[in-house]
Formats: C-alpha cells, sequence, structure tokens
C-alpha cells in the first residue's frame, strides 16, 4: 500500500465576527445541468433571481438561468399519504399510508396496495421508531422502502411494534392536553420484529419475503439494491452488535447469499454508502488495522482486498470508475479537515483537494470527468470549486468571501490540543476583544463528548452572536472534544465500551486542568455546557468535579442509560443484564448524593422530545429534591430534541443571564 504526501496541517482557525456585507449568502443547492454546466440555487428552486450557472468547456458564468426540477412537487398526493418518492425512471411514485406501501402511475394517477395487514402496529415500509432514529436516520422521515434501479421493484422494511413498550409524551397545548404514543424500546427491552419485503411495483404478484427468521433478536442495516435490481443487500447484526453478517437476498424468491462476515472485540457500526460496479461493491469498515480502510468485495464473497491503508477516518465513498480507482472523502492528512482523495487498484491514493481546506460537500457530473465541492475552513468562507479530473485543475466559479471581507477584524480562535495517555486530542480557543494576557479571564467551555462525534471541525461558520457574546464579554471560549470523539481512529472510540461516560468526564477535566495552568485564566470561573451526550457530561461535570468547574448549563441530557434506546445505548454498553456495573457507573443520578448542597447547575428539557425523554430530567430532578440540592431548571412544553423559534430565543436570554451571573460577577 502507498501513502499520500502529507501536507502541512493548516492550523490557524478563525470565528467569524463580522460585518454581513464581508460575506455574501452561499447557494442553498448545487446540480449538474448536463456534462459541462452546473447550476446554483440561492432558495432552492433554480428560478430564482441570483440562480446562476458556469460552463466548464466556456468557463463561462451566467447570472440569472433558469433550471427548475422535472418534478418539484408530486402530481399525485394522496391524502395521508408518507413519504411520497418517485421512481428512478420517473413514472411512478410509492408511498405509506396508514401502515400500508402503495405505488401510483404519474401518467393515470391509477394506484396499486401492495399490502393489506397495515395497521398501529404493523407498519410497512414506514420505520419504527428505534430504526428511524437509530439505523435509517432521521433524515429517512420514517422512510422504510427502496425502488430498485430498474423501477420494476421495491424493498421494505416491515416492522410489527406489538411487543415494543409504549412510551406516553404529554402535551399540555388544549383544554386536556394530549397523549403522543410511541413504541420505544429502551435499553434491555423488546425491539420491533422485522421481515423484508420485496414486491412489484405493478403488484402482479405476492410480496417476496426474505429468508430471515424475525423472531431472532438481532438488527438490519439500511438495504441497498444490486445494479442490476436483481439483489437486495442487507447486513444484519445481533443485538450484542458485535458481528456483522451481508447477505444478497434473491429478488426473485428471497433466498439470502452470505457473502461477507464481520467481527470486532467493542462493536460494528453499520455498511453505509457501499459503491456497486458490474463485478462487485466497495465498502469503508473499520475492523482491521484501527482505523477505516476501503475494500473491494465481490458479489460471491470470494474475493475481498484492502485498497488503502494509513490514518483514514469518517471515510465518504463517492464514485468507483471502470477502472478500479475509487473517489472518496476523508480526514486523512487531518484530523479536523476533510479532504477528497482517489485511489486506484494499486492503493496509490492521491489528494485532490486544496489541505488546507474542509470539504463539506461533493458532485460528480453525469460523465464522471467533473466535480463541484464546497470547501472552507474557519478563516477561509465557503468556495465551489469545479475540478478537472483529467488536467487536475480546479477552478473557483463562487466565492461567499465578499469585497469588503478582511481577516484582520475577525476575533481568531487558535487550534490547541492536549495529550491524554498518547492521544492527541484538539479544541479550539477563541480569546475576548482587546485580549491581555496580563489580565485574568473566566472561560466558557463548550463540548459533547459522545463515541465518535467531534465538535472540533475546520469550517466556515456563520456568524452569529453565540461567539460574539463570549468576546465581546471578556469571556474566553473553548469547543473541546475528547479521545472517544473520533479523532484517534478505534483506539479512541473503543476506550468508552462498557462506560459511556468515565473517559470523556476524564478528558474534559484534563482541559480544564490545561485552561487553568495558564497565566490568563481565572480558575475558579470555568463554566461548562452541552446539550443531549453533553447535557449527560455536563451535569456529571458540575455535581462531581466542582474543583475544576465552577457552573454548567445541562440541556437534553441522559441521566440514566437505562431510559435512553436499546440500539444506541446497548451497542456502547451492552444491554443492563449484561452490564450492570456500567450502567450504575454511568448514571448521572446515581451521584446527587455527593454533589454540593448549593449545585451551580441549570437543566433544561423540551418536555416533547421524542429522543432523550423529558423523563430523564424528571428522575433527576426528583432525586435532587429528595437529597436537598438546590439547582435551576427551564422547562419548554412540547420542546424537541434542540430548542426553536420562540423557545431557542428565550434559551439563549437565560443562557446569557445566568453566564453573566457566574462568570462576570
Amino acid at each position: 500500500m502507498k501513502r499520500t504526501i502529507i501536507f502541512l496541517i493548516f492550523t490557524a482557525l478563525a470565528m467569524q465576527v463580522c460585518c454581513a456585507q464581508a460575506v455574501k449568502d452561499k447557494p442553498k443547492s448545487w446540480k449538474w445541468v448536463n456534462n459541462n454546466k452546473v447550476a446554483f440555487t440561492f432558495d432552492g428552486s433554480y428560478t430564482d433571481s441570483l440562480a446562476f450557472s458556469y460552463n466548464i468547456k466556456l468557463e463561462k458564468t451566467v447570472i440569472g438561468v433558469r433550471f427548475p426540477e422535472r418534478f418539484r412537487e408530486s402530481p399525485i398526493k394522496p391524502k395521508g399519504a408518507k413519504n411520497i418518492t418517485f421512481s428512478p425512471d420517473s413514472t411512478k411514485i410509492a408511498y405509506t399510508l396508514d401502515g400500508d406501501l402503495y405505488v401510483a402511475t404519474v401518467a393515470d394517477s391509477s394506484t396499486v396496495r401492495l399490502t393489506t395487514d397495515g395497521s398501529d402496529l404493523i407498519l410497512n415500509g414506514f420505520a419504527s421508531w428505534v430504526y428511524y432514529e437509530e439505523i435509517l436516520g432521521r433524515a429517512s422521515n420514517y422512510k422504510a422502502f427502496w425502488w430498485s434501479p430498474d423501477s420494476r421493484k421495491i424493498g421494505f422494511y416491515r416492522f410489527d411494534n406489538s411487543c415494543v413498550p409504549m412510551f406516553p409524551i404529554y402535551s399540555p397545548k388544549g383544554q386536556d392536553g394530549t397523549l403522543a404514543l410511541t413504541r420505544y424500546p429502551k435499553a434491555g427491552e423488546n425491539n420491533p420484529k422485522v421481515r423484508i419485503g420485496i414486491v412489484d411495483a405493478d403488484g402482479a404478484s405476492e410480496v417476496v419475503w426474505a429468508d430471515f427468521d424475525e423472531n431472532e433478536d438481532h438488527y438490519f442495516g439500511t438495504p441497498f439494491w444490486g445494479k442490476d435490481s436483481k439483489s437486495l443487500f442487507v447486513a444484519r447484526e445481533p443485538r450484542v452488535q458485535n458481528t456483522l453478517d451481508l447477505y444478497a437476498v434473491s429478488a426473485a424468491d428471497g433466498s439470502k447469499q452470505h457473502i461477507y462476515h464481520e467481527t470486532y472485540k467493542t462493536w460494528l457500526n453499520w455498511i453505509s454508502g457501499m459503491l456497486f460496479t458490474d463485478e462487485g461493491l466497495y465498502m469503508a469498515r473499520d475492523f482491521e488495522t484501527g482505523w477505516q480502510q476501503i475494500y473491494f468485495l465481490s458479489y460471491d464473497g470470494k474475493t475481498f482486498k484492502r485498497l488503502t491503508n494509513g490514518e483514514n477516518w469518517r471515510v465518504n465513498l463517492l464514485k468507483a470508475d471502470p477502472d478500479g480507482t475509487v473517489y472518496f472523502l476523508a480526514n486523512r492528512d487531518s484530523d479536523v479537515r476533510t479532504m477528497m482523495y482517489s485511489v486506484n487498484r494499486d492503493g496509490w491514493i492521491s489528494a485532490l483537494t486544496d489541505p488546507k481546506l474542509n470539504v463539506s460537500s461533493v458532485k460528480f457530473s453525469p460523465d464522471g470527468k467533473h466535480f463541484i465541492a464546497a470547501m472552507s475552513n474557519y478563516t477561509t468562507p465557503d468556495r465551489y470549486w469545479v475540478y478537472d479530473l483529467a488536467k487536475r485543475r480546479g477552478t473557483v466559479v463562487y466565492d461567499t468571501k465578499g469585497p469588503e471581507f478582511d481577516q484582520a477584524a475577525y476575533c481568531l480562535p487558535k487550534d490547541t490540543r492536549i495529550e491524554i495517555d498518547g492521544l492527541q486530542v484538539p479544541a479550539f480557543i477563541i480569546y475576548p476583544d482587546d485580549f491581555d494576557p496580563s489580565k485574568k479571564y473566566p472561560v466558557h467551555m463548550e463540548i459533547y463528548g459522545g463515541p465518535n462525534t467531534a465538535y472540533v471541525t475546520d469550517k466556515w461558520r456563520t456568524p452569529d452572536s453565540y461567539y460574539k457574546f463570549f468576546a465581546q464579554n471578556g469571556i474566553i471560549h473553548i469547543t473541546a472534544d475528547c479521545r472517544a470523539s473520533g479523532h484517534n481512529g478505534r483506539e479512541g472510540v473503543d476506550l468508552i465500551f462498557k462506560d459511556l461516560t468515565s473517559v470523556p468526564v476524564n478528558d474534559f477535566v484534563q482541559w480544564a486542568k490545561w485552561l487553568k495552568s495558564l497565566p490568563y485564566v481565572d480558575g475558579s470561573r470555568i463554566g461548562v455546557e452541552g446539550f443531549s451526550f453533553g447535557g449527560t457530561m455536563t451535569s456529571l461535570l458540575v455535581m462531581t468535579r466542582g474543583e475544576w468547574f465552577s457552573c454548567g448549563i445541562a440541556g437534553g441530557g441522559v441521566y440514566d442509560w437505562a431510559l435512553y434506546d436499546s440500539h444506541y445505548t446497548e451497542r456502547f454498553m451492552l444491554t443492563p443484564d449484561l452490564n450492570p456495573e456500567g450502567y450504575d457507573r454511568a448514571k448521572v443520578i446515581s451521584y446527587v448524593k455527593g454533589a454540593p448542597k448549593e449545585l451551580p447547575l441549570k437543566l433544561t428539557h423540551g418536555t416533547g422530545d421524542d429522543n432523550v425523554h423529558f423523563q430523564n430530567t424528571l428522575q433527576l430532578v426528583d432525586t435532587l429534591q429528595r437529597a436537598g440540592k438546590q439547582f435551576e431548571m427551564m422547562i419548554y412544553p412540547d420542546g424537541k430534541h434542540g430548542y426553536r423559534g420562540a423557545q431557542d430565543k428565550h434559551s439563549w436570554e437565560a443562557d446569557k443571564a445566568f453566564w453573566t451571573r457566574y462568570l462576570l460577577k
């Protein structure tokens, strides 16, 4: 295997505290119109007055173009239909309604009902909650059906929620209030039973069911159709998520061919973003070297070859050429920036984009000869490059950096790192306006701490009031990650297996120790803030590490991991029966007794949170009150996992008052 040339890591970061005229609006989306022309839109319509196109051959930009989508909205809109999705050839739409799967023909609006047993408990093509949240993803909007490439078949998941516990979420709206009832399996509880169906889109034949036992306690990943539409590729993991098997399921009779097996000492993530060729598929996995590598797997499972080596993470496969060249995004030459690369059959890796810039999005032209990439870093606003693969040359076609952009007017943060037990952990730090190193300053620390979730990424962020508040009020801000955040491959993330909280808590304490060692930091005033997993961390730090953290705001946290969903929690913690000590050790409520009586902690939660239930905060509050602890709390009626609109504005104003009270007075 050959290693790409290591470029110097660009470490100067910047936070934007600037006037709006310095940075122009960035396009909402962009698309290839043909092999030589790409169009940009600022409102998503491709007909807005600012929409423009760039012609590669002519090297010409035209403003005021019109390239509307072929179908902006479905011409068929059945009442109550969910996830209306066009077939690849745009002649049909599929959707779910009341637990069943339907297909309608665009030309004449004729409709075929493909399943008939849908109900409140049986969901065909519509995901059960834990699959929506943890496997298919929220972007799926519960869609659990997939068109075949030839538009003739649909693969779908059928969920049976009969044995899944019901969790009620109360809304106070109206005279009597309402209850939203969700089938939500918490750690150790029953998951939904799943069957995998394949059905002809014209409804001419019965559903073909994949040869899996729905009564077995296991999970299925997001499936992928093969190019020839003959097989649906399905990954399977048992309840203990340390084994993964990949099957090719025949669309004709549901029989399955086992083509791949993988095991690992802790847990395995799902296969995502496979690339299909005539001979086999490419995938990125992290079971072998401690980092993610790209592999080729033949359809019959007999050929399995690793293409890459080195420290790759967050690999995203983009395109595979007939000659075996694979294009991909990865954190490879920097753990805080994503770049675009290619690797050939011999393992030679080439960097295709500027190593000083973070790539956030890539789209290839239809013929695969060009791509457009959105790139930025903390000091460089978003730029949109068109790249010619044959000439190995890129051209900036749109730059959001305006004519009044002046980097000297920015409040520039500093990239910093500490070493913890031999592993490098990054952060960025933003100093106050008119910083004077001879003075002492309070600190605001932003954290998350969850496995493989990095907050420190070298990309441009639109200026807002958040960082300016701290800079303008004489507060040092730091955003810090931990060893498990994903900067150190599997060696880092594996540290939290069977104990989600101890390592992150230790690492954030190490950051506080480093801050206290700085001559310009007031070590008695270090505040910490986090939401979701960050709320869990914040509450633990304030309750158990008060000598390092003087106050904190914890939002939407999990305060007992037995109260969170099965798939996420058990991936790292196993079930409560298999790991009772780990659950108790990671349980925030376990530490209430030893917390200070006057607890400088503010808890916030939305009562309508369907992800981390308000139940978590209520149980923590009850325990705190029974122990005689004083603390602050703010609830947001019907608020979700992240506050919006007036609640978001209220939360920010209340947070500013909290930091003013604890860090500035």
